[in-house]
């Protein structure tokens, strides 16, 4: 595990008309009016996605169905310009499915890989849960290596490569929890919530107009990105300039975590990794190159809230892991 990028440096300022973070913030900009007509709403997802795509980062989206999670992420790999594959995860789903599998060609007298959906380059794992832990423990591999290892055979998989998992918070029927090691792959946990009102209504007005099962394609969403400009994008978050003092900041919130009364297991230092990641990524989208702690702030929530455990008098009262959170992020001092 490798230390988050600390510097003493003094940042450019946002005015820095040469700042590299520009061509990020263009890029932002292009994929919210891409997507825009398509995903009525769902801004704030938006943000989200792209912040952990820039980190490297993989996406647990949580909600109810009928919100467009699926419809979300086939339309960002359609505006990104990447190639998009969809599994559906189901109790009887084997690893091949998931992976590939060794055929054998006669005609050759070999066996050939056939690769499986995992080449994605942006995958959408519909109702993992569903999943066995075998199966689940196959893409454990895929989003922790990049890279799937059949017959003993290691294959590397496309870069830049997401995960985004969609849950169902209330169906729990034929459901297979994802174990600890599984969720700490994904950088955020993202919560897919019903509309307000007034955005129900205006999708509403627009959805009658076209066949419910027309494909982003269709919808007139086209590629704004490409996955160069992703990876070169990356390379510019590496860059951002972490102050001194916020490593140690990140250290107080996550000690909380661990000491609180309300939680059962808090947040490890990986998270903390990751969180600083998450932030950097925040940071150039607002078209900075440094880390304000607003930034870290703005993250801390979709980064811990699938790392900690309620205590379980807690979770008889109703409590949510995020009440928890919030009431340390109020508490915490906040660094200058």
């Amino acid at each position: 595990m490798s230390d988050p990028d600390v510097s003493t440096d003094s940042p450019r300022t946002d005015s820095d008309a040469s700042t590299p973070t520009s061509a990020v913030v263009e890029l932002s900009r292009r994929l919210r009016a891409a997507t825009g007509e398509v995903l009525v709403g769902l801004e704030g997802l938006v943000d989200d996605c792209l912040v952990a795509i820039l980190a490297g980062g993989h996406v647990l989206l949580e909600g109810p169905p009928g919100v467009a999670k699926t419809l979300a992420v086939r339309t960002l790999a359609t505006a990104l310009g990447g190639s998009f594959s969809r599994i559906q995860f189901t109790p009887d789903l084997m690893p091949s499915d998931v992976t590939g599998i060794s055929l054998f060609h006669p005609g050759q007298g070999e066996f050939r890989f056939q690769r499986g959906p995992v080449f994605g380059q942006f995958l959408l794992c519909d109702e993992i849960n569903r999943a066995p832990a075998k199966t689940q423990s196959a893409l454990l591999e895929a989003m922790q290596e990049r890279s799937v290892t059949v017959d003993g055979v290691r294959h590397e998989l496309p870069t830049p490569f997401t995960v985004f998992a969609t849950m169902n918070p209330i169906e729990h029927e034929g459901t297979y929890p994802l174990p600890e090691a599984q969720l700490d792959r994904f950088l955020f946990k993202v919560l897919v919530g019903y509309p307000p009102a007034d955005v129900e209504a205006h999708l509403l007005a627009r959805a009658h107009r076209h066949e419910p099962e027309k494909t982003p394609e269709e919808l007139g969403v086209r590629a704004v990105a490409s996955p160069e400009e992703l990876l070169l994008a990356r390379k510019i978050v590496d860059g951002v300039v972490v102050r001194e003092d916020l490593p140690a900041y990140v250290v107080r919130l996550f000690h909380e975590t661990r000491t609180s009364p309300s939680l059962a297991l808090g947040a490890s230092p990986r998270a903390g990794v990751m969180l600083l990641r998450a932030a950097k990524a925040r940071a150039v989208l607002a078209g900075r190159d440094y880390v304000l702690p607003d930034d870290i702030k703005e993250v801390f929530l979709p980064v811990v809230r699938h790392r900690v455990a309620l205590d379980p008098a807690e979770e008889i009262e109703g409590v949510q892991a995020d009440e928890v959170l919030r009431r340390i992020l109020d508490a915490v001092e906040v660094p200058r």
